[in-house]
């Protein structure tokens, strides 16, 4: 039996994202990114211009469902409250193997458990 490689996530946005008829949007669907979602956004040139505009561009290519929007696109991302960016970033990171591992580890001189990050391979 092989498995099978879920390659989209449904998601509900802790807040919503309110469009210009008023309407609240606060369940969707994102995918799996590719290495096209990554590079392409580089050569955009509101990247370019202010790298922290990366997010936006990579959600608006990734984030393929929002309630009924018609089509989730940077404005869309930037119109988001700052929670439901930061659920969608967090989210983002955890499909797609980015976000860091955390470890239970027991510290050696006074025996007390902690978490503890770790970096992944080559990080």
């Amino acid at each position: 039996m092989t498995a099978m490689l879920v390659t989209e996530v449904d998601f509900e946005l802790p807040k919503g994202y309110v469009d210009d008829a008023g309407n609240l949007h606060r369940r969707g669907v994102m995918r799996l990114a590719t290495a096209a979602d990554e590079i392409y956004p580089l050569k955009d040139p509101r990247v370019q211009g202010w790298p922290a505009y990366l997010i936006v561009v990579l959600l608006s290519r990734v984030v393929t469902k929002l309630g009924a929007v018609e089509d989730v696109t940077p404005g869309v991302i930037e119109g988001l409250y700052s929670e439901d960016l930061a659920h969608l970033q967090d989210l983002y990171n955890r499909i797609n193997g980015l976000a860091p591992v955390t470890v239970a580890v027991t510290c050696p001189h006074c025996g007390e458990e902690h978490e503890a990050e770790v970096s992944p391979l080559g990080g």
